[in-house]
């Protein structure tokens, strides 16, 4: 008896399939950190090279706020911050701000952080932009703000226990002029206007102050121009592209 031999069949390649667990790792990874700094991961060579960073709720400082507030903490904004600095992928920045303000030195230390960077950056202020939120909007190469969003300039607040001596009330001026002279430097809007609109008695009902919605704060030369997410981002890419041919803003 003779064997035939059985012919093989030519095997195809296998196709690489990425398994489920590195995917739902992936996905988990993601979602925690949206769940607890509000930020996606950073860009990857694939992605856009272009990073968004939400300023949301309460500005978060050196006292931790109650759970169920809304907060954005400066110690998660900071190491993002000095991460897109570093990161050769990331080529320009878009700040988001819908917030209602908060500490003060937080505050300032954000704006000062995206001032400084190197890279390209535009702010959108969607909803609001009030109160220490204004430094930060101001504090990028070029400022944005919907129609219907609202920016509430006020004097500086003191909670908690105050000492009733002249000391107290100078630190408060000398921070209050920090205030003013970043915004000032970093918008097109005088000292002296911006400190009438801040002590300014018939705007609103329970304090001073001055709410100024969407066009008005072009018009006072807080923010460079009225538009939307289109708009900041055309914007942003422009600046990106004047920085590689070398063009100055």
């Amino acid at each position: 008896m003779t064997l035939q031999r059985r012919q093989r069949m030519p095997q195809t390649p296998r196709r690489s399939r990425t398994s489920p667990q590195s995917t739902s790792l992936s996905q988990e990874n993601t979602l925690q950190n949206i769940q607890q700094l509000g930020q996606t991961n950073l860009p990857t060579a694939q992605e856009s090279n272009i990073h968004t960073i939400s300023i949301i709720g309460q500005i978060e400082g050196h006292l931790q706020l109650p759970p169920q507030n809304k907060t954005t903490k400066y110690e998660h904004i900071i190491p993002q911050l000095i991460a897109i600095e570093q990161n050769p992928k990331i080529e320009g920045l878009l700040v988001i701000l819908n917030t209602i303000g908060g500490d003060v030195e937080a505050g300032l230390a954000i704006a000062e952080m995206i001032d400084t960077l190197t890279k390209p950056t535009v702010s959108l202020v969607l909803g609001g932009g009030h109160s220490i939120g204004v430094p930060i909007a101001v504090s990028t190469d070029y400022s944005f703000i919907t129609e219907t969003a609202t920016m509430t300039i006020h004097p500086i607040r003191l909670s908690g226990l105050v000492i009733g001596v002249p000391q107290t009330y100078e630190y408060l001026d000398k921070m209050q002029e920090r205030v003013i002279k970043f915004v000032t430097k970093h918008s097109r809007i005088s000292a002296e206007k911006f400190r009438r609109l801040m002590f300014c008695t018939d705007q609103l009902a329970r304090d001073i102050g001055t709410v100024m919605v969407g066009k008005d704060a072009v018009e006072d030369g807080l923010i460079d121009e009225v538009g939307g997410l289109g708009q900041a981002l055309a914007k942003l890419r422009e600046l990106i592209s004047n920085r590689k041919n070398g063009v100055l803003h």
